[in-house]
């Protein structure tokens, strides 16, 4: 299959149909490629594990904008989360990148958010970054619709009340 890198109607989607589709796909940023294995979709201010709940804010600010934008944060004092903004303009939803398999020039943990963040060297230097148009993107290469797909709650929410049971986080079950 020839590479395809994603553009800005794959983002421009509902958030939850994006997490899922952006299984199998490669995450690259300069010569480091990884395929996506797992993610977590959230979506907007009625979920209350989602930064949208505190409506537009300096912090997140980027849910509500373009689709297709990376939004870089920095959480527990010591690690960068990866998320892909989703969703029309206006209407805020993120999935973050919770682990990669790594393909090509990486040297490092990626079985965890945090953990790929730092082993690719992903910082707040990245975020508002348009992975349409950048360094930091992703492609398709190959199908993968035979590929089992597990859905499970969110991770690490227990914060979020009720909304820590949606089962909204996607892994390729390996």
């Amino acid at each position: 299959m020839k590479k395809t890198r994603l553009e800005r109607p794959f983002y421009s989607r509902p958030t939850l149909v994006v997490a899922r589709e952006l299984l199998g796909k490669y995450l690259i940023i300069g010569n480091q490629i990884g395929q996506i294995i797992e993610t977590e979709a959230y979506l907007g201010p009625e979920d209350r594990a989602s930064h949208a709940r505190f409506k537009s804010r300096k912090r997140n600010y980027l849910m509500f904008g373009q689709a297709g934008i990376a939004y870089v944060y920095f959480t527990y004092g010591m690690y960068h989360m990866l998320n892909i903004i989703t969703e029309k303009e206006g209407q805020p939803g993120a999935v973050l990148i919770r682990a990669l398999k790594p393909i090509q020039n990486i040297d490092g943990d990626t079985s965890g958010p945090g953990k790929l963040t730092r082993t690719l060297n992903i910082t707040k230097l990245q975020n508002g970054l348009d992975v349409t148009q950048n360094s930091l993107y992703l492609e398709k290469w190959e199908d993968i619709s035979n590929a089992v797909v597990l859905t499970t709650p969110r991770i690490g929410i227990d914060y979020a009340g009720a909304d820590k049971n949606n089962p909204w986080r996607f892994l390729i079950k390996s």
